[in-house]
């Protein structure tokens, strides 16, 4: 396929994509249970009545009346109302892999750049409006003069300044530092954006470390192995040094995505074809944006040639620190890093973390958080044009997630959802199935032999 062609292929698809319908006015899930995860807590056999995109009534079913003209949605007093689920930590980049995400019950992602120039947020904004996807947020990623990310290299003060001015201006929601910044740059990032209203997430900077970024003004470290890197020196440490680092974090009110699956994906293909191709075999790929395939099959991401004993321990570690910080009151954001690590797939990727974080000692109502209420709160904190998300409340953005057992109970439940809602617009699993066979047609006969995994 020649270059030229790689570079239209989103504008071709835009017209060829599942467009989302005009979302009715009134929405009723009729005698459903609600997992409102504003506690813990399960709310039996109520109706939950949605207007105009927001939530507008939650009651038990027999005081809630059903509005005549309201599409209808049977919860069969069986089915369990939740919200839907948020990943903090992405690099989506295209409406199929968006399509992925919501099927995989994804209604808010965090869009963490790397693409090094602004020109293509404001095309994929659009790709985005026009096809079933969850609703996005976008952080504009600035590294040192040489950059190791794609990032905005920045080369003094004055550029991290501007950098910060530009994206204001291009509606970005958040600035992500990666390693190579200067103290001089990050303090100047935070300062900026704190008189913009662009907050600071992002690596631990090399030359700042942390906890010391936190106290300076980041306000979210977007993977636990930025401490391991930093603080704790390559080096697993004890729990009483994990507690006391944790403690530290707590007091800052910053908040952590542990990216647990990100790390699991990689360990589990360390130096093992087999497991690569299996993950390759898996029917889902066919879904994906022809560059995630490309992507995925380029020599810098077959961790299964690496030689060795893989980052078990490494794992096993941030497992065990993920658990301190969640002891010592760190709010942790549920996050991925898809689709940059082959075999973890946008959407289903997010349950993997969550289960993780799960099998990292978090009770399920405290994983389910990570995914939920926390991004909720981190979002109306830091974005205060974003409508309000993470609980089934009153007056929130109807971003809603239907499933036929109850989370709390399994959280596999989350691995089959009936249907999504983003933003008031329903879509079944049968209709999301179709947007996503549709992509594959439309990709089918564009693609060649090269982009095959």
């Amino acid at each position: 396929m020649k270059a030229s062609t790689l570079c239209l292929l989103p504008l071709l698809l835009i017209g060829r994509m599942v467009l989302a319908a005009d979302a009715p006015a009134v929405t009723a899930f009729v005698d459903v249970n609600v997992i409102p995860m504003d506690g813990e807590r399960e709310m039996p056999r109520q109706t939950v009545i949605v207007r105009d995109g927001l939530i507008d009534t939650i009651g038990p079913v027999a005081d809630v009346p059903v509005p005549a003209e309201a599409l209808r949605i049977d919860g069969s007093g069986t089915r369990y109302l939740m919200p839907g689920l948020a990943d903090m930590h992405t690099h989506l980049a295209s409406a199929e892999d968006g399509a992925l995400y919501l099927a995989g019950g994804v209604t808010t992602v965090l869009q963490m750049g790397g693409e090094g120039r602004i020109e293509p947020i404001p095309m994929l904004r659009s790709m985005l409006r026009n096809a079933p996807a969850p609703q996005v947020f976008f952080a504009l990623m600035v590294d040192g003069p040489e950059p190791l990310s794609g990032g905005w290299p920045l080369h003094s003060v004055d550029e991290a300044r501007f950098v910060v001015q530009v994206a204001k201006e291009r509606q970005y929601d958040f600035i992500k530092v990666y390693n190579g910044l200067s103290p001089e740059q990050f303090d100047a990032l935070v300062d900026e954006g704190n008189r913009l209203g662009l907050a600071v997430i992002g690596h631990g900077v090399r030359s700042v470390g942390l906890p010391e970024g936190l106290h300076r003004g980041q306000v979210m470290v977007a993977h636990g192995e930025e401490f391991y890197y930093t603080v704790f020196g390559n080096e697993p440490q004890s729990r009483e040094r994990m507690a006391e680092v944790a403690r530290e974090v707590a007091g800052t009110g910053a908040y952590v995505t542990p990216n647990l699956s990100f790390q699991e994906a990689i360990d589990r293909q360390w130096g093992k074809p087999d497991v690569r191709r299996q993950m390759f075999s898996d029917p889902r790929v066919d879904f994906l944006a022809p560059m995630t395939r490309f992507m995925w099959a380029t020599p810098r991401r077959n961790y299964a040639r690496l030689p060795g004993d893989g980052i078990t321990a490494q794992l096993e570690f941030l497992k065990q620190f993920t658990k301190a910080m969640a002891e010592a009151g760190v709010p942790l954001l549920a996050g991925t890093d898809t689709p940059l690590v082959p075999g973890l797939l946008p959407g289903s990727g997010l349950v993997d973390e969550i289960l993780l974080l799960e099998d990292a000692g978090l009770s399920r109502y405290d994983a389910l958080v990570t995914a939920t209420r926390n991004p909720g709160e981190f979002l109306a904190k830091f974005v205060p044009t974003a409508q309000p998300v993470g609980t089934v409340t009153t007056g929130f953005r109807a971003d809603l997630l239907l499933v036929e057992g109850n989370p709390l109970q399994s959280l596999d439940t989350l691995r089959a959802p009936l249907g999504v809602m983003v933003g008031g617009q329903w879509r079944t699993a049968d209709e999301l199935a179709a947007a996503l066979e549709q992509n594959r047609q439309t990709l089918e006969p564009i693609l060649n032999d090269a982009f095959r995994l």
